[in-house]
């Protein structure tokens, strides 16, 4: 099995960043307002600790999660190379970081890349239940958006992964 010591610092932080990118996916897919991108923010910290504080069979999974609650983990995310781009342009990075680190599990990791994998596209789906899109004030509107639906497969895509 894979750990942190498999993969080179660059390597390392591509992913360290993947389990946001997931979620940025998602996120720029389809406007939920202040109130709902909050929410969103939230859910990808929930799967972390989450899967921090129940584990993983995947020491790897355990160990990036480990680093991303420390201080230096946290700093690592989001790149700040995001930092006044569009919301096309930001999907459009996150899903070829996705694709990026797909592939590097896929050759560093062989046996942890379909849990990981599977793991960040749970973050993709968590992030698009956390908060209705349309209605006014949590009142109608619906639970997982049409474009949020076309991000998921856009991330299970990039992630080589069945949708």
């Amino acid at each position: 099995m894979a750990n942190k010591a498999s993969f080179t610092p660059d390597e390392w932080k591509v992913l360290t960043q993947a389990p946001t990118m997931a979620g940025l996916v998602v996120m720029t897919s389809s406007p939920s307002g202040p109130l709902g991108l909050f929410e969103e923010s939230i859910a990808i910290g929930k799967i972390l600790a989450e899967t921090k504080t129940q584990g993983s069979s995947s020491e790897l999974l355990n160990a990036l999660v480990a680093d991303l609650a420390t201080p230096q983990g946290r700093q690592a995310t989001p790149p700040t190379e995001l930092r006044g781009k569009s919301a096309d342009q930001i999907k459009s990075y996150a899903l070829d970081a996705c694709r990026k680190a797909a592939a590097l599990l896929d050759q560093k990791a062989p046996a942890d890349s379909p849990a990981f994998k599977r793991w960040l596209q749970t973050i993709g789906q968590k992030v698009a239940e956390a908060a209705k899109e349309g209605g006014f004030l949590g009142i109608g509107g619906t639970q997982v958006s049409e474009q949020e639906k076309t991000a998921l497969t856009d991330l299970s895509k990039s992630l080589g992964i069945a949708a």
